[in-house]
């Protein structure tokens, strides 16, 4: 568990009541927990409730609590149940969930006849592979977007409340209905989790010999392949028919390519493969960057000794040459006691960087210079 930095009095007062002590719960406890604010936790697993307790994301929730705000962080196949039973109990609260679905528990609500006025939907674009309480940190959502999903029924206050927390812990509040939110989510979250799936896969019955050849790209590709299938099975059915969209999209593009793989010599081929890479760099310039930024960063790869001390050293260095870390990238050279530190830095800064760490004895591996 981590503390998120002091930024001033909190926005969210009173009692928030947190269903759900699991990682996104839990971290969202131990954020408002260090700013002051009384987190009241719930679970219907009693292990897991303590286990968040015990961990400092809140205190056992009583049966004379008055929240202000209730935060609904359960698994999305129980999530309109629980809204639903929120909004009964606490009538006066607002009540918001995390789930990373908004469509399917809005429609279920009003299929229901709920009463929905005091409801927004809301989530976190932030996680991590790995779940639970044991896993909470306070500090997960600095930076990152947290859609919040008002209609026209919505009020100023109600809507303040659910964006005072987001601000609160971090995060930085964007409005979207919900259908835009899961084709939204579809396309940047829930098929890059698919692909990732499928690309480990092939690993599992890969000689042993090609799996030492195995770099950082491959591991930056497949990281969030350790991800729960449980959760994950819940999450992609909840939101089937986008992620289907956009896996039929990659499926043509799939074909496409191999295809002209499959005929490299035939006229045009090898325009499409180059097309394919090129396409694949404009789209990632088009993703925000740090900040939200999209602007583009040079890199200086920078060999490292694996011994202590050593990052402590070249990041100290580099503040010495006036060059500011905007990325760091590490990757480890397998039977080689050394690692590899790709830094992200202002394409101002890169010659200074490179010329300062050479002259202080860094090796420097490869720059956008070369």
């Amino acid at each position: 568990m981590t503390t998120v930095p002091a930024r001033g009095a909190a926005r969210t007062s009173g009692t928030v009541r947190i269903v759900g002590s699991g990682l996104l719960g839990a971290s969202i406890g131990h954020a408002l927990t260090a700013l002051g604010v009384d987190v009241a936790l719930d679970d219907t697993s009693p292990a897991a409730l303590r286990l968040a307790v015990d961990y400092g994301a809140g205190r056992l929730s009583r049966a004379d609590d008055r929240p202000r705000l209730v935060v609904v962080a359960v698994p999305p196949d129980v999530t309109a149940d629980v809204i639903e039973r929120e909004l009964a109990a606490h009538p006066d609260a607002v009540v918001t969930d995390v789930a990373s679905v908004k469509l399917e528990p809005l429609r279920a609500l009003v299929t229901r006849g709920v009463d929905i006025t005091h409801y927004i939907g809301s989530h976190p674009l932030a996680g991590r592979e790995r779940g639970g309480a044991i896993s909470a940190r306070a500090d997960i959502f600095i930076g990152r977007p947290w859609v919040v999903c008002r209609d026209a029924e919505t009020s100023a206050a109600d809507l303040a409340v659910v964006e005072g927390l987001a601000l609160d812990l971090g995060a930085t509040p964007v409005e979207m209905d919900p259908d835009e939110h899961d084709r939204s989510v579809a396309l940047v979250s829930h098929v890059p989790q698919l692909v990732a799936s499928l690309l480990a896969g092939r690993f599992v019955d890969a000689p042993d010999g090609s799996l030492q050849l195995a770099g950082q790209g491959v591991r930056d590709t497949t990281r969030i392949a350790a991800s729960a299938p449980e959760l994950w099975v819940q999450i992609l059915g909840s939101n089937a028919q986008p992620v289907v969209d956009v896996l039929d999209a990659l499926a043509v593009d799939l074909a496409d390519v191999a295809d002209a793989l499959r005929h490299h010599d035939a006229p045009g081929s090898r325009r499409a493969v180059a097309d394919t890479i090129r396409r694949g760099n404009e789209g990632v310039d088009r993703l925000p960057g740090k900040h939200g930024q999209n602007r583009r960063f040079d890199q200086v790869v920078v060999m490292v000794d694996d011994t202590p001390g050593q990052l402590g050293r070249l990041f100290g260095e580099l503040g010495d040459l006036d060059v500011n870390v905007e990325d760091l990238r590490l990757e480890h050279s397998p039977g080689a006691q050394f690692g590899l530190a790709e830094i992200s830095v202002s394409p101002a800064t890169v010659r200074r960087a490179v010329d300062g760490l050479t002259e202080r004895g860094w090796k420097i591996a490869s720059s956008t210079l070369d």
